[in-house]
C-alpha cells in the first residue's frame, strides 16, 4: 500500500489547531529542540551559520522571532497539550532554499513554503499533517498569500525514520489539496497548492 492511503480521514481525529506562540512551540521541540537543537531554524539559516549555532543559539534566535512576532505557524492541540508544530512564512524568509538545487523555485510566483512540521510520537500516523496543512492554508490566506507551496518526502516505504521526515509526506499534502507541480529528485517532489 502507497505510503499514505492507510490514515484516517483528516475530519476523524479530534485536534485543536491554534497559532503558534513561543510557549506552546517549546513544548513541541522539547529539551532537544525538535531533530538535534535545530529549532525550526534550518531553512532560515546558511548552512555554516546553522551548523554553528545548533541548540541553545537556534533557540535563542527562534524565541526572538516569536518575540517579534515574525513567527507563522500553527500548534496542533489535544486537550490543552501541544503534539504539534507546523512552520510556514512567505519562502524568502527561507534564505536557504535559494541556494538548493532540488527545492530552488519552480517559477517567479510569489509563494509562502511549509517549511517543517513536528509531531509528538504518539499522535504520528493519524492525519494530523493534513489537518495542520489545511490550518497552514488559512493562516497563509489571512497572511496575503495566493499559492503555498511544501517540499515533501514521496517514498514508497511504508516506515520512514521520522528525524528526515521533517518536511512532511506527499500523501498528507495531497489529502490537503496539494498538488505536485515540479520534482527534481525521485523522493522529493514539490507542491502547491492555491489559495
Amino acid at each position: 500500500m502507497p505510503r499514505g492511503t492507510d490514515f484516517p480521514t483528516i475530519a476523524a481525529m479530534d485536534f485543536d489547531i491554534r497559532p503558534a506562540d513561543w510557549e506552546s512551540f517549546r513544548a513541541v521541540m522539547g529539551d532537544k529542540g525538535g531533530c538535534g537543537g535545530c529549532w525550526c531554524m534550518l531553512w532560515r539559516l546558511p548552512k555554516k551559520q546553522m551548523d554553528a549555532q545548533m541548540g541553545e543559539d537556534n533557540r535563542l534566535a527562534m524565541k526572538a522571532l516569536f518575540e517579534s512576532g515574525q513567527i507563522s505557524g500553527l500548534i496542533a492541540f489535544v486537550e490543552d497539550n501541544p503534539v504539534g508544530w507546523i512552520h510556514l512564512d512567505d519562502r524568502s524568509a527561507f534564505t536557504r532554499l535559494a541556494s538548493s538545487r532540488v527545492l530552488k523555485p519552480v517559477d517567479d510566483k510569489p509563494v509562502w513554503s511549509v517549511a517543517c512540521f513536528l509531531i509528538d510520537k504518539r499522535h504520528r500516523r493519524k492525519g494530523l499533517s493534513a489537518r495542520l496543512l489545511l490550518g497552514a492554508c488559512d493562516l497563509a490566506r489571512e497572511r496575503g498569500a495566493q499559492i503555498l507551496e511544501g517540499y515533501p518526502i514521496d517514498t514508497p516505504k511504508t516506515r520512514y525514520p521520522p528525524v528526515y521526515a521533517w518536511t512532511g509526506f506527499a500523501g498528507a499534502f495531497r489529502r490537503a489539496g496539494f498538488s505536485e507541480v515540479a520534482r527534481r529528485s525521485p523522493t522529493r517532489p514539490i507542491m502547491r497548492r492555491v489559495l
